[in-house]
């Protein structure tokens, strides 16, 4: 979950429950910039053996969210208006690490960016989001 302390100081902590769900975990997110971790196995497979297209797109969506919710106000929040992603080489087992960054922050709408890489620093694939910031009520409860 994303959150923000109540103190006003933009601490932020990011650990969703689908991180849970599917192992990864946000290593790094500030200033505009996020990594995400996964260890890759069997567990994520699709019919063919390889590593899951939306397992790729859960990492690089988590790593452009939280590059983004790092470089807002406290009191801002954002939705995501479109994200492409492809990809560029299969994977079976491997540590994998979504590099997510700002783009592009605009005071409405935000580009972001993310590439996956292994730990052999292939590309694996390559991501981008258009993102929507929410202010005031629209923000509310999100």
């Amino acid at each position: 979950m994303v959150s923000s302390d109540t103190t006003g100081l933009h601490q932020k902590t990011f650990d969703p429950p689908v991180g849970r769900l599917i192992g990864f975990r946000v290593t790094h997110a500030e200033n505009g910039q996020a990594t995400v971790e996964i260890d890759v196995d069997e567990r994520h497979a699709n019919p063919m053996g390889t590593l899951h297209g939306g397992i790729l797109c859960d990492i690089a969506d988590m790593a452009m969210g939280a590059a983004l919710v790092s470089s807002l106000q406290p009191d801002e929040t954002f939705t995501t208006l479109e994200m492409k992603i492809n990809f560029l080489r299969p994977v079976w087992k491997a540590k994998l690490f979504a590099m997510g960054k700002v783009v592009k922050g605009g005071h409405t709408v935000s580009l972001v960016e993310c590439d996956v890489f292994d730990n052999e620093l292939k590309l694996i694939a390559r991501a981008s989001s258009t993102c929507l910031t929410l202010r005031g009520d629209q923000a509310g409860g999100r």
